[in-house]
């Protein structure tokens, strides 16, 4: 891996985010003089590459492939994969000689078994035969390995983690800071060189086709990671899924290329069935199903199956395995009741009953290969060495092991062997030979799961008890121990559940060892909300609604506040409202005020979020109707100030100052020592109390007239309250991370407004900004990121880069891919009026400054609209200085008015 000079890597970076915004710009005009500077950078990067010789600005890197989690299923020949091999290697001979236009996300999209893994395998290990020509790193990863449900693979935890690991930020890797930046951290690492990344199966963390936002990726890290690859990226990055991506359209056919991958060619499949040296007839004598043209018996069991690659290997493999090979014998198999549109098997698994019977009726032989294939329908992931051994220990497991315990190695081998032949199992063993862990297709553990669990449920259940004892048991608990640490017991809380004993998993494994009560550890000290998400869904039967009866009243609330609270900080906000309902009523009905009043408080916090600012103040009154219910002061402060928040954001502004003012009474009632608001409340509290400083200061900024005195006053009063409650937070209270980087946004944003009312230095908000944005990052809260994003772009549009990276404009256009993912749609309003502010006025930046987006009008415009639709009141004060502004402008136009 090859870093280049500052200076060339400046340009690099620049030319990528010119590109980038080339690729989505709509104006004709943008998009000129954007074409323009494009050319001046590439010209500024042939000047620096050719001095990089003379000069010797480039040092070797040592070259790192991580490859074996992919490559391992490459196969020893691939068949009818002709064109979309050229197409990887095409695209990959472009980054080589980097060519601006050429992919840099290539997207291949098919449904499970026609062949996605193979293809990228082979082609990769055909690159890795030829020594990497002109790759600079190479990392592969496959999600499957995570599983293939909602209740163990909904997370890119793990991936992170190694990834940023081998790319050279182990710290980033073991903080606790967010999916999102470590995915958008790991985009830059990746990006800046010629490096190779493989994602094979990505749809566990993509939404179902049946979801309202069907394939769109649910988790952040990973969305983060292709977007800011799709971006800027000097080599390429190939994705396996079932699914499209709509993640992806501002990209698709610029610099990212999607794939479908079709069926098998005619030719192909019947070429893939005499690998497996199937036999029959040549002639042409069987009509094709529409009755144009006749086939051979190879021909009419290709087209049979459509094509599908995996139904005809096994279709070969059963064939051969079973009956010599004998294609007549094909009839043993019930194609015609076959799903053949099912993403669940389809012809596939009318071939595995098949297999099943012809395994059943080859005695001793057939039950030890049968009951291997069943012990891997346990799993989600390959079977490691270990779990498998707990499972082959006497005594044997009744209808699932009798034929395999007893046995020797050697015996285990030879059926391991046979079944790998058969192209049923994959075994991975390391470089002594010694077993590692067995595999299967995700669509056959997934069918041997189902025979097993309806066939057999004693079996089922049984096996899964032994391996949650077995991760129990051999799983030491350190004090601090890591996200692969933690793995086993997350493993152990799925197959708990699976044996029908969730109780126990919840009360010793997860609540007692992974989240170590009201710690939260996993998710405050690893910022694991994936992970531990995916551990919580286990106790659901129905994700995120129902959850099991066989856990007790209080552990079901319990886990559908956690539910709610995971998905919030993972910003699948949507998601999160219908468990936190859910819990609502479950506690009104127990009649348990406190946490009544608690989960409405926190309802009430996420539907603003959401922008639903009606439902918002109505569920804050009703948080403070429970409150009074259980008599407790605190819970009552608590709840006015969440209720104060709301009816601020409503436009009710002398109401919720009232709020905030009894709130702050109650506090000072209940904690003399402390007698100010503080944490959220506080910060809530002060974002009310600088909101007529904020206006003031933005009419500054367009006139550049100072003063207001009562203003500036309230801005140090702000700073005052800040700094005694920090301190608190800090050397008393030993708050976390949120509370003291939000006490810090509170001071860089009064600062920032004493700074142009008074016409002073802005030097000082500077360090508490970037404080705030740090803070707010490793706290892992992607709901209030985009606050400090605002206020930092501020800052920057008078101090710094005003575009480019690390700019006003990469904060405003970070905090608006936030917010759009979440939907924040008040921070959308938030964002068009801070672009429409700092970007619209004629004299707001250098002359010839093109305006960003699509235009001050197109910003404002929508602002407004968006104030209507979700009453956020908060902001028309804003909004119509800004349109006021705006009509004074040259060749403005009057805006729409009228709310």
């Amino acid at each position: 891996m090859i870093p280049m000079s500052e200076a060339l890597m400046t340009w690099r970076k620049k030319l990528e985010y010119l590109q980038h915004h080339e690729a989505v710009a709509s104006d004709a005009a943008q998009k000129f003089t954007l074409s323009e500077q494009i050319s001046e950078a590439k010209a500024k990067i042939a000047e620096l590459e050719m001095t990089a010789g003379s000069q010797q600005f480039i040092t070797p890197r040592a070259f790192h492939a991580d490859i074996d989690r992919i490559i391992k299923y490459a196969p020893a020949k691939l068949i009818g994969r002709e064109a979309e091999t050229r197409l990887l290697s095409d695209a990959w001979d472009q980054a080589v000689r980097n060519e601006a236009k050429r992919p840099r996300v290539l997207t291949f999209v098919a449904l499970g078994g026609e062949g996605k893994t193979s293809l990228v395998a082979k082609w990769a290990a055909d690159l890795a035969h030829q020594g990497w020509p002109g790759c600079e790193a190479v990392f592969a990863w496959s999600f499957y390995h995570q599983g293939t449900d909602e209740k163990t693979a909904d997370s890119s935890d793990l991936f992170l983690k190694e990834a940023l690991t081998a790319f050279g930020d182990p710290a980033m890797a073991e903080s606790s800071q967010g999916a999102f930046d470590k995915g958008r951290r790991l985009a830059q690492l990746v990006g800046e060189r010629r490096a190779l990344l493989i994602l094979d199966g990505v749809e566990p963390l993509q939404y179902a086709p049946t979801s309202p936002t069907p394939g769109e990726l649910k988790d952040s890290g990973l969305a983060a990671l292709l977007k800011g690859l799709a971006a800027s990226n000097d080599g390429l990055c190939i994705v396996t899924t079932r699914y499209s991506m709509p993640d992806f359209r501002a990209y698709l056919g610029k610099t990212v290329q999607e794939e479908k991958l079709t069926r098998l060619s005619t030719e192909a499949g019947v070429a893939l069935l005499q690998s497996f040296k199937v036999k029959g007839s040549l002639r042409k004598v069987i009509p094709s199903a529409d009755g144009r043209e006749l086939l051979n018996e190879f021909e009419k069991l290709v087209e049979d199956v459509q094509g599908h690659a995996l139904t005809l290997n096994l279709l070969g493999s059963y064939l051969h395995d079973a009956h010599a090979g004998d294609i007549r014998k094909r009839d043993l198999v019930k194609l015609e009741v076959a799903d053949t549109e099912s993403e669940h098997g389809g012809h596939a698994f009318r071939v595995m009953d098949a297999y099943v019977k012809s395994f059943e009726s080859e005695g001793e032989k057939g039950k030890r290969a049968l009951a291997v294939l069943r012990l891997l329908g346990l799993f989600d992931r390959p079977a490691n060495a270990d779990c498998l051994a707990a499972l082959l220990k006497a005594p044997a497991l009744p209808d699932l092991t009798e034929a395999l315990v007893g046995m020797n190695e050697a015996q285990r081998n030879v059926t391991f062997t046979r079944l790998e032949a058969a192209k049923l199992l994959t075994v991975n063993r390391d470089a002594a030979r010694t077993l590692v862990s067995l595999d299967a297709h995700p669509l056959l553990r997934d069918y041997f799961a189902r025979q097993l669990r309806t066939q057999h449920p004693e079996a089922w259940r049984a096996a899964h008890w032994r391996l949650y004892e077995h991760l129990c048991a051999t799983t030491p608990d350190k004090r601090e121990p890591t996200l692969e640490d933690l793995q086993p017991l997350y493993q152990a809380v799925a197959h708990g559940c699976q044996a029908g004993m969730q109780q126990e998993a919840y009360d010793k494994v997860y609540r007692n060892r992974i989240t170590r009560g009201e710690q939260k550890y996993a998710l405050d000290r690893l910022g694991a909300f994936g992970s531990d998400l995916g551990a919580v869904a286990c106790f659901f039967e129905q994700p995120w609604s129902r959850v099991s009866p066989a856990l007790t009243e209080a552990a079901q609330a319990w886990l559908l506040n956690a539910a709610a609270f995971r998905l919030r900080g993972l910003g699948r906000l949507i998601e999160a409202l219908k468990p936190m309902r859910a819990a609502l009523d479950m506690r009104i009905t127990q009649e348990v005020w406190e946490s009544a009043a608690t989960i409405a408080s926190n309802l009430s916090q996420l539907e603003l979020t959401l922008g639903e600012v009606a439902g918002a103040v109505a569920d804050a009154e009703q948080s403070v109707t429970y409150a009074d219910l259980t008599g407790g002061a605190v819970s009552r402060k608590t709840r006015l100030a969440r209720l104060a928040d709301a009816l601020h954001q409503a436009g009710h502004r002398a109401e919720a100052e009232s709020r905030f003012r009894e709130a702050e009474e109650m506090q000072a009632k209940l904690q003399p020592e402390y007698p100010l608001l503080s944490t959220l409340s506080g910060f809530q509290y002060c974002d009310l109390l600088l909101a007529a400083p904020e206006r003031a200061a933005q009419e500054t900024h367009r006139s550049g007239q100072h003063g207001r005195a009562s203003r500036i006053r309230s801005c140090r009063a702000v700073s005052q309250r800040v700094t005694q409650t920090l301190d608190w937070s800090v050397n008393r209270l030993k708050l976390g991370l949120l509370t003291i980087a939000l006490d810090h946004l509170t001071l860089g944003r009064a600062a920032l407004y004493e700074a142009l009312l008074a016409g002073s230095s802005l030097e000082p908000c500077r360090a508490s900004l970037q404080h705030a944005v740090d803070g707010l990052r490793r706290a892992n809260v992607q709901h209030h990121i985009p606050r400090s994003l605002l206020t930092r772009a501020w800052l920057r549009s008078l101090t710094s880069a005003r575009t480019g990276p690390d700019s006003a404009q990469s904060d405003l256009d970070e905090a608006w891919e936030i917010a759009e993912r979440g939907p924040m749609p008040l921070f959308l309003v938030d964002i068009h009026l801070h672009r429409a502010r700092l970007f619209g006025h004629p004299a707001a930046g250098p002359v010839g400054e093109q305006y960003p987006w699509e235009s001050a009008a197109a910003d404002l415009a929508a602002a407004r609209a968006l104030i209507v639709k979700h009453g956020y009141l908060r902001r028309l004060e804003e909004l119509e200085d800004a349109e006021a502004a705006a009509s004074s402008w040259p060749g403005s136009t009057e805006p729409a008015a009228g709310v």
